[in-house]
């Protein structure tokens, strides 16, 4: 059993940043990658960006490329969601995952086997 907690979603200014973190914790032995979805009102999740654990190579949605940055710290097995440059269309709840076995595409929900609660994030303009 895997349980991940997200924090650091909240209310913020067009044009400003905020820094999403993702704690894992239970056995969390084998990693594949971890992820980031968010989901708005009457929207399907989407992918935001994953990265594998082994290789720290990242990947990303072309919306938010320029613009978040993904991290991971194996030691902690936490993941981190640097969001810059926010605009009011990033205005969602945002959801941390993880993948037990590396599988592509990382954009693929289903790929993922563990998720968090997910943490609101709101882009007032």
């Amino acid at each position: 059993q895997v349980q991940l907690v997200e924090s650091g979603g909240g209310l913020v200014q067009a044009g400003g940043s905020l820094r999403l973190s993702c704690a894992a914790s239970g056995r969390t032995f084998g990693t594949g990658s971890m992820g980031w979805f968010r989901q708005a009102p009457g929207k399907e999740r989407e992918f935001v960006a994953g990265i594998r654990w082994s290789t720290g190579s990242t990947s990303y949605a072309d919306s938010v490329a320029d613009r978040f940055t993904i991290s991971r710290d194996n030691g902690k097995n936490a993941v981190y969601l640097q969001m810059n440059s926010l605009k009011p269309e990033d205005t969602a709840v945002y959801y941390c995952a993880r993948q037990r076995i590396f599988r592509i595409p990382l954009t693929n929900p289903r790929n993922y086997d563990d998720w968090g609660q997910g943490t609101q994030v709101t882009v007032s303009s």
